[in-house]
């Protein structure tokens, strides 16, 4: 039984479960009977991945959420890492107050105290070979944080929002803030386009400016992080010239 706010927002639903290997995977046995936007939440997951298949601690009473959204337009689906980040950016403002400092890193973390505090991991689904919609995998630590030894080297260390800020937040509180406010930013890049996003984004973001590493299967890039462009690109100033980087992963 899914439990709903009375600001939870139209046209979404919310399919809530135990234990199970990941919401991403629950998203893909859902998405052939979608009627709209639906949130799967679980309480422990025995599977959680990351960027590039790797692993990802999820102990009991951090927030494990997949909104699988329907979306026939690849580019379009990209810049939904953009509306998470923000909607992430919000409900965590909201539970934690004014205190703590928040900033989102490209392409899809958001940082609580320069410290990792969620994840997003952006999957397409199909249908028939086509495209039929995206699944947004969130993942918010938020009472307890994968200890240093288990985070790839040279990867932002990750905190918890109960570490960090003392507030003792629910998964299910914190949907009812993370729901909402994605609704929010998902209703205006519909109507007014990513410009509105992008700058929102960039407003947020961390170490812009700043000499940072992006790593690709094949090398790494190292540059200014000059902006991100109309369609979600890192662009990075580097030695040889602007460089604009569609996925890597950041390194500060």
């Amino acid at each position: 039984m899914s439990t709903r706010s009375a600001d939870w927002p139209q046209g979404y639903g919310h399919q809530p479960f135990g234990e199970v290997t990941s919401t991403l995977d629950l998203a893909r046995a859902h998405a052939g009977h979608l009627t709209g936007p639906l949130w799967i939440t679980a309480t422990a997951q025995t599977a959680s991945r990351g960027r590039r298949g790797r692993p990802w601690v999820a102990p009991v009473g951090n927030f494990y959420g997949t909104l699988v959204l329907p979306c026939t337009d690849p580019a379009q689906a990209a810049l939904r890492s953009f509306v998470a980040a923000l909607a992430l950016r919000d409900a965590l403002r909201a539970v934690m107050g004014q205190g703590p400092d928040l900033a989102l890193k490209w392409p899809n973390d958001v940082l609580l105290n320069k410290g990792k505090v969620a994840g997003i991991l952006l999957e397409s689904l199909t249908d028939g070979g086509r495209m039929s919609g995206i699944a947004i995998g969130i993942g918010v630590n938020l009472v307890a944080a994968p200890a240093l030894d288990q985070v790839e080297l040279g990867a932002t260390y990750p905190v918890s929002v109960k570490g960090e800020s003392g507030a003792d937040v629910t998964p299910e509180a914190f949907l009812a803030e993370l729901a909402p406010a994605f609704a929010r930013y998902e209703a205006q890049l519909t109507t007014q386009g990513f410009v509105p996003i992008r700058a929102a984004w960039l407003d947020a973001a961390a170490r812009l400016g700043e000499t940072v590493t992006a790593r690709l299967p094949q090398e790494d890039v190292t540059g200014r992080f000059e902006t991100i462009d109309e369609t979600g690109y890192l662009i990075l100033q580097t030695a040889q010239g602007l460089r604009r980087i569609a996925a890597a992963d950041v390194y500060f």
